[in-house]
């Protein structure tokens, strides 16, 4: 596949799946529940056009999964996805080594795209992740997505993009940045968004589109995807304004409770998990050190969901 098709594949709902496991001592893996999960996003609108499937991501409890774990999770993806719908593989790490070791992988199991991070704990340079980059993409003919996760290692910067538009499987840029430095991210995605898939991580969904974006990554799709394809529809219409009034009425309260739900615990994905629960998806607690947010918050969100309309919300 070439980067013009791997990058118009690359639209819609960019939905993290969440990991899943069984509630047996070591949390091993529920990959049965995991392929259910992805049939109900197919059926419920998200596939090539409308969205990407992440497998193995940060809500994927990457951080708290062996490599060969990484590997079958997505692997389970790939195959309950059929070719319905593209599918990236989280492959964020520290190592260059092991990069190099997911990418290949990722190629072997038919994944679309990797998604890459700055490694974190380091203090890296821009030439260090530069280099990094580089080694994913001679390694394996599979798109890459650049995820600018400035929050937790070094932040891209626009000099650093302007490199990376000539690495040929470079193929999108899962945008975000910090809010205190003006017009960083509409700089990025107004000057990017012609040689790049750009991926909103910011949830200025109707801005964002305007200025040319192609994917929005949306948590809610894990358990409403019906909603979050209406929404990228709004979108894909010019409809902002109405657009605009969804985000607002279904997805604030969501990262509301995030919010809260961040003060007792770290990681990802919890919320996603707790939401799949209470619409009777299969679900799970995270692995440790994310600890088990079910008990204390199941009924804040299960008021949140009954609030913002969605369908199907099992009874207390």
């Amino acid at each position: 596949m070439d980067r013009t098709e791997r990058r118009a594949r690359l639209t819609g709902c960019y939905t993290t799946i969440p990991t899943l496991f069984k509630d047996e001592p070591g949390y091993p893996l529920n990959l049965d529940g995991i392929r259910q999960h992805v049939r109900f996003l197919i059926d419920g609108g998200l596939r090539t056009g409308t969205g990407v499937l992440l497998a193995a991501g940060a809500a994927g409890d990457f951080s708290t999964l062996t490599f060969d774990e990484r590997i079958t999770v997505a692997e389970t993806v790939i195959a309950a996805a059929d070719g319905r719908i593209p599918v990236a593989m989280g492959a964020q790490s520290t190592s260059t080594l092991e990069l190099v070791r997911l990418a290949k992988a990722a190629e072997r199991i038919g994944a679309d795209y990797i998604q890459v991070s700055p490694p974190f704990y380091f203090s890296h340079t821009e030439g260090d992740f530069y280099e990094y980059v580089l080694a994913a993409a001679d390694a394996a003919d599979v798109g890459l997505i650049i995820y600018n996760t400035y929050w937790a290692s070094m932040g891209v910067t626009t000099s650093l993009v302007e490199k990376l538009v000539d690495v040929p499987n470079v193929d999108s840029l899962k945008w975000s940045a910090p809010d205190t430095i003006q017009f960083s991210f509409e700089e990025v995605v107004q000057g990017y968004a012609d040689r790049f898939s750009i991926i909103d991580n910011q949830s200025r969904f109707a801005l964002s589109h305007m200025l040319g974006a192609r994917a929005i990554e949306i948590h809610i799709a894990n358990h409403w995807p019906q909603w979050a394809v209406a929404l990228w529809g709004l979108l894909e219409a010019q409809q902002y304004q109405q657009a605009q009034s969804e985000i607002m009425r279904v997805l604030l309260p969501y990262m509301r409770l995030w919010d809260r739900m961040e003060t007792y615990t770290s990681g990802d994905g919890y919320l996603d998990k707790l939401c799949m629960e209470l619409v009777g998806l299969p679900s799970s607690r995270n692995r440790p050190p994310t600890r088990d947010v079910r008990e204390q918050f199941r009924e804040d969100a299960r008021t949140m969901l009954l609030a913002t309309g969605v369908p199907n919300v099992m009874p207390a």
